[in-house]
């Protein structure tokens, strides 16, 4: 175990999660990514080498997690940092969305990033001191056409980390949230890219009239998980180019 600040990236092992771990290791962070796709993993393991841990887990088996973070502690130490990004979405017409489907996206999107936290906030508490990062979507700002559950899963992460930051910053641990506008990532490109006329609508109301890069998201992270942010805690960070006050 070393002295290095400790990191847990959920979804870290490609798009946003991968350039929040990017930032973490350029900055002596040892990061801990978590996720279900066990060769985007290995892949970004190699790139980042030792100071990158790689977990293969499901998250949204809620009752493995307890010991998922019993393990991660003994085997490397307190975790100092958890930035909870997995994510997924659906696009479907909103009649057309089934409870399995919805519960599906509430449940990694939400019950995953609340488990994770409590467990995780537990230890932090022992040590009277942590940061937590949640990252949310242009979702929660304003309607979206045909994203109803991850409008909602969004819409929920945005208000827990409110929640959690009045009662835990007390505690010593900051709690905020990255809002992302439109990043060009492999998740954004499939959205967008079979889709001219939402395309053309993202770019018209960006201001700075372009998308963002997932750097873009990884320097807000560094930030907010600085001592330099260390009077920050809930705020809801829009990092969009403008989009979320475009017209």
């Amino acid at each position: 175990m070393s002295n290095k600040k400790l990191a847990i990236v959920t979804g870290g092992g490609s798009g946003i999660g991968l350039a929040i771990t990017k930032k973490f290791i350029e900055n002596d962070i040892r990061t801990i990514i978590i996720g279900r796709d066990e060769n985007k993993l290995a892949a970004a393991k190699e790139q980042f080498g030792e100071n990158c841990i790689a977990i293969s887990s499901d998250l949204t088996d809620l009752t493995s997690i307890p010991a998922l973070v019993e393990k991660i502690i003994s085997q490397h130490g307190q975790i100092s940092i958890l930035v909870n990004n997995a994510g997924i979405n659906q696009k479907k017409n909103f009649e057309e969305v089934t409870d399995e489907e919805f519960q599906r996206i509430i449940n990694t999107n939400v019950n995953a990033a609340f488990s994770l936290s409590r467990e995780v906030v537990k230890h932090m508490l022992l040590h009277g001191e942590g940061c937590i990062i949640n990252i949310s979507s242009m979702a929660s700002q304003y309607g979206i056409p045909k994203v109803i559950a991850y409008t909602a899963s969004k819409s929920a992460i945005e208000g827990m980390t409110r929640a959690m930051a009045v009662e835990l910053s007390p505690k010593g641990i900051r709690v905020n949230c990255i809002a992302p506008g439109f990043i060009a990532t492999d998740m954004s490109a499939k959205a967008l890219n079979s889709d001219a006329e939402r395309k053309n609508k993202v770019f018209a109301r960006t201001p700075m009239g372009k998308m963002g890069e997932p750097s873009d998201i990884g320097d807000a992270a560094l930030f907010l998980a600085s001592s330099a942010a260390k009077y920050i805690t809930g705020v809801v960070l829009p990092v969009d180019g403008g989009n979320s006050v475009g017209f």
